[in-house]
């Protein structure tokens, strides 16, 4: 007797599931057409590179971050992209503060 194996797949919208599929080098085009696909043409992406996405901070008190995924463009942009299953109720404020880490990375250091 022959059992059918039941269908594999990944939820895309649990954390592990998204960035298993989106935030692997071997699935970077995968990334760049979803991408695409949400941006304005005049934001369409030629290339990206998967960065870490960990921020541990500066200092042992600073808050840390960890992104679904970070990633460079081929002009230099750096971008985080995060999936939201359900609504957060802090979601604006986290956003605003991962979002500078991008830009402290980006910024020139003053003397």
């Amino acid at each position: 007797m022959v059992f059918p194996l039941p269908d594999k797949y990944i939820d895309l919208l649990t954390d592990f599931g998204f960035k298993r599929v989106f935030g692997t080098e071997p699935n970077k085009a995968l990334l760049i057409d979803f991408l695409n696909t949400l941006l304005p043409p005049h934001h369409q992406i030629q290339d990206v590179t998967i960065k870490n996405p960990e921020f541990l901070g500066k200092t042992l008190v600073d808050r840390r971050a960890i992104f679904d995924i970070y990633c460079q463009s081929t002009s230099g942009e750096r971008f985080i992209v995060e999936m939201q299953k359900a609504k957060q109720t802090f979601f604006k404020d986290r956003s605003v503060y991962y979002a500078t880490f991008p830009i402290q990375e980006q910024a020139q250091q003053g003397n």
